[in-house]
């Protein structure tokens, strides 16, 4: 899409611990007098599609990141089985792999989730589906970004188009060999980080743009640098996790434990960030 000027918030990709961090954050930037949920337009890649589904209903951050955390030890969602993270890393590596073409990385990438076997991991996507505020799209304009696991090619979701906020959710989500792809329309999709962490480039045309970016210091930094240049003149601001919220986050960024520690590594990290982030988004 091409904005004319206004705010935008990229919320980027980062498993459980992104979705907690980013919550967590947002939040305390709020209690800086820092309102993100402010944005004219939120973008949401995986993780950042359930916080900016959150914002753009106007949910409570906090609440719904204590009732994830909460969840018994019993739930199916709450520890769900092992992947194969060998074959994660393989998927993945497909990304960055120069000899192929982008689309058709993408297509190799979704061969691989197609194929893989991800019986019971299912039940804690459904269950993010399930905790969204409200199964409507907002009235506020929301893009959450997935990927074609049939051809590679990429999708951006919104109100007016067919799927359901929470199927466009679950698909955004949908890591692949770890979840199960999501059928929307008699297609198959997967997770929106397979194209780019973060899909910045969607608000071109916005003169104000914050960018979380959860996996910063797992990513390559040119693909991110690439979307920025894309945005021209506008104010932009780009915030990663901090060395102690790395900490927090360890290796498995998809572990169910990561609700509460994430949410506040986010919380913690706010008062350092506050001053940049609100000297961008204030002058907006």
């Amino acid at each position: 899409m091409t904005m004319d000027g206004g705010r935008a918030l990229v919320l980027g990709g980062g498993g459980v611990a992104g979705i907690a961090w980013e919550a967590g954050l947002v939040a305390g930037l709020a209690g800086r007098g820092v309102d993100l949920a402010a944005a004219d337009v939120f973008v949401g890649t995986s993780a950042g599609s359930v916080v900016g589904a959150f914002l753009a209903h106007g949910g409570d951050l906090e609440q719904a990141i204590e009732i994830m955390s909460a969840r018994p030890d019993g739930d199916p969602a709450a520890r769900p089985p092992k992947p194969d993270m060998d074959l994660v890393m393989t998927a993945f590596a497909l990304m960055y792999d120069t000899t192929l073409e982008p689309r058709e990385a993408r297509a190799r990438i979704g061969r691989m989730a197609r194929e893989t076997p991800t019986d019971g991991r299912g039940a804690a996507l459904e269950e993010i589906g399930r905790r969204l505020p409200s199964p409507k799209w907002p009235d506020r304009h929301l893009l959450v970004t997935g990927v074609d696991a049939d051809d590679g090619s990429f999708v951006v979701w919104d109100r007016d188009g067919d799927a359901s906020l929470e199927a466009a959710v679950r698909a955004s989500c949908s890591v692949p060999c770890v979840f199960p792809t999501v059928e929307i329309g008699g297609r198959h999709y997967m997770d929106g980080g397979v194209h780019s962490m973060t899909n910045a480039d969607l608000v071109e045309g916005a003169s104000t743009v914050v960018v979380l970016e959860p996996l910063a210091h797992f990513t390559p930094r040119d693909r991110l640098e690439r979307e920025l240049k894309t945005l021209g003149d506008a104010r932009t601001v780009v915030v990663g996790p901090d060395q102690a919220a790395i900490d927090a986050f360890g290796v498995d960024v998809l572990s169910m434990r990561l609700w509460g520690p994430g949410f506040r590594a986010g919380l913690a990290q706010a008062p350092a960030v506050a001053a940049q982030v609100q000297e961008v988004w204030a002058g907006a």
